[in-house]
């Protein structure tokens, strides 16, 4: 699957253009797909905390831990997080 994948995005003319390591790999879709679902949840209001755990198992990690580690702090994420504590800690509703 690997190797399909990095001829499509080859033949896509998809490609990293700020020097990292990698090219984009089939494995990034799942680390991409993760965070769009963490900020779905939190445009939605969702319980974040407790929705984690079923993220987690859907993406067969063994413990929350290994989830955390895989979600990238995206500047999406990041707003959506500080809104919904700045509500919180300003004495509004935690959705």
């Amino acid at each position: 699957m690997e190797r399909i994948f990095a001829k499509l995005r080859i033949a896509a003319g998809v490609k990293r253009t700020d020097h990292g390591r990698f090219q984009p790999r089939l494995h990034d879709l799942r680390h991409s797909a993760a965070v769009h679902r963490l900020v779905a949840w939190y445009r939605k209001g969702a319980d974040v905390q407790s929705l984690l755990i079923k993220l987690s198992a859907y993406l067969g990690h063994v413990d929350i831990a290994a989830t955390q580690k895989y979600l990238a702090w995206t500047p999406e994420l990041r707003q959506q997080a500080n809104a919904r504590f700045a509500r919180y800690a300003l004495g509004g509703h935690n959705d």
